[in-house]
This record gives structure tokens, C-alpha cells and sequence, in this order.
């Protein structure tokens, strides 16, 4: 059954951790795109719509991060931010990829910029979408995508956060990411990362101001004008700290940039990536 699902991709142990991950493309520089941290979610699901057109000219390698999708998830293993970096690096070394691009989004976000603060000689370019990793105020969608438990209702109550374009919602996407949210082990992991009072964990994913400013890499911040998850206000933020930084707003768009405006976005980011 395993080969019919496209979100199994590659396997490979990173910091004794088996990781589903998926690896394409070829000649051009890496990217590795991390994904967000939404009920079900996987790589493949997230990054689906970017993968094939970054793969033309990268070698695009997208995990799945501990706790998420199809990677394993250790018995007492502890979800902070220290861990998801080092796991995330940890799939570049084992591959022996020294130098690459990092695309994040969301909670994915904050990873990208532990990387870029911690490793900055192996960082290229930094692509930041819709990104956690400064201050804010928990949103109501937030919350609700946290602290959410299964069941079809619930699902489309937070996809509804997700969409600026609600008539992306179908019955049948409620029920896929429904389904995948309710996979062995998938709600267990989720519901242990993200507790109630849920403003810790941003807290607890926001670096120092003075951090970001260290980054030197060209960074491209991209975020929906309509996003109901993670503050547009953060991508300004980030632009004003991060130097060598450019920041491009969609309207009509929520928390779903790579989906809600595939094209453009694939277009900024293959461009972005190759200059």
C-alpha cells in the first residue's frame, strides 16, 4: 500500500531518527524545504505544488520533521526548537550536503532561522513564508490549528484559517487532510507539542532581535496579506531586522501562499534561488 501514497518518499536515519523525505531534482544548488506544523500535515502535502517546479533546476530535499508526517517519533522524544534544527541539519549531513538553500514555512519558519543563526557558513539563501521565529500575540487561528482534535468538523474549522479563498475547501481536501490527521501516532505527537496556554510555544520559538541581524544571507520573506494563523506584522518585522532581506505581500492570500498563489510564488522562489 505504501508506494501508492505520494507523502512516503525516501528513508534515511538522521540523529538515529528514521526520516520519510523526499528528494528530487538534480544539478542545481539544494534546497531543503521545511514544512509547517498543521494537523496531518507531511512535506509532501505541504510543499506538493513547489516541489516539481523547484526540482528543474535544485535539488530539492523536503523531510518530514520529527513528530510529523511518516518520520518516526521517538518514545519520550522532546519537541523543542534545539531538536527540530538539529534534526533538520542532521538530514543534510547524512546526505553530505554542506551548503544549500532553506525554504520555511510557518513553524517551518523558525527552523529555517535557527539554521541561518547557528550555521550561517552553510546557509546560501533563506526563504521565509508566513514565518514564526519573532514575538506575537497567540491568534485565534492558531490556537484553533494547535489545538485541534479529529474529527471532520474540526478539520474544516481550521482549514478555514488556512484559505483567503474558502472555495479551495472541498469536501474531499477536508476529508484527505482529515484522514491524514488521524494515522497512527499522527495526533499523539501533535497534541503533545502544542498545549494549552499556547503563547509559550511562540515564545519559545522567537529568537533575539539581534540574532536575526546577524543573518547575512539573501533572505526573500514572503506572507498573505489575509493570513489568520501567523501575523502578516512578523514578516515585517522580519524584514526590518534581517539586512539583505526582501519582503513580497500577496493580497487575497491566507496562510497557504505556496498553494493559494502557486504559480507567482514558484516563479519568486525559482528566481530567487538561481540569481
Amino acid at each position: 500500500m505504501h508506494n501508492e501514497n505520494p507523502e512516503i518518499g525516501l528513508s534515511l536515519q538522521a540523529n538515529e531518527i528514521e526520516t520519510n523525505y523526499h528528494d528530487t531534482g538534480g544539478n542545481g544548488s539544494p534546497v531543503l524545504l521545511i514544512h509547517g506544523s498543521g494537523p496531518g500535515v507531511s512535506a509532501w502535502a505541504n510543499w506538493r505544488l513547489t516541489i516539481p517546479a523547484l526540482a528543474e533546476n535544485s535539488r530539492v530535499v523536503a523531510p518530514d520533521m520529527v513528530g510529523f508526517g511518516f518520520t518516526e517519533r521517538p518514545e519520550a522524544f522532546e519537541y523543542t526548537m534545539d531538536n527540530w534544527i538539529s534534526h533538520a541539519v542532521a538530514v543534510m549531513d547524512t546526505l553530505s550536503i554542506d551548503t544549500f538553500s532553506l525554504v520555511g514555512n510557518s513553524f517551518g519558519g523558525a527552523i529555517a532561522l535557527g539554521i541561518a543563526i547557528r550555521f550561517p557558513e552553510r546557509v546560501e539563501k533563506l526563504i521565509l513564508m508566513g514565518s514564526v521565529g519573532v514575538p506575537f500575540e497567540l491568534t485565534e487561528g492558531l490556537d484553533k490549528v494547535w489545538g485541534y482534535t479529529p474529527s471532520e468538523q474540526n478539520m474544516k474549522k481550521v482549514m478555514e484559517y488556512f484559505a483567503y479563498n474558502q472555495q479551495m475547501m472541498t469536501d474531499d481536501l477536508i476529508n484527505l487532510r482529515y484522514r491524514a490527521s488521524i494515522q497512527k501516532g499522527f495526533q499523539e505527537s501533535f497534541a503533545s507539542m502544542f498545549p494549552a496556554p499556547r503563547q509559550r510555544w511562540i515564545d519559545a520559538m522567537a529568537f533575539a532581535d539581534e540574532d536575526i541581524k546577524s543573518i547575512t544571507c539573501p533572505a526573500l520573506i514572503c506572507h498573505g496579506r489575509e493570513d489568520k494563523v501567523i501575523p502578516p506584522a512578523n514578516s515585517h518585522q522580519l524584514f526590518s531586522l534581517i539586512p539583505n532581506s526582501e519582503l513580497h505581500m500577496y493580497g487575497h492570500c491566507g496562510h497557504w501562499t505556496q498553494i493559494e498563489h502557486s504559480q507567482s510564488f514558484n516563479t519568486l522562489l525559482v528566481d530567487f534561488v538561481a540569481r
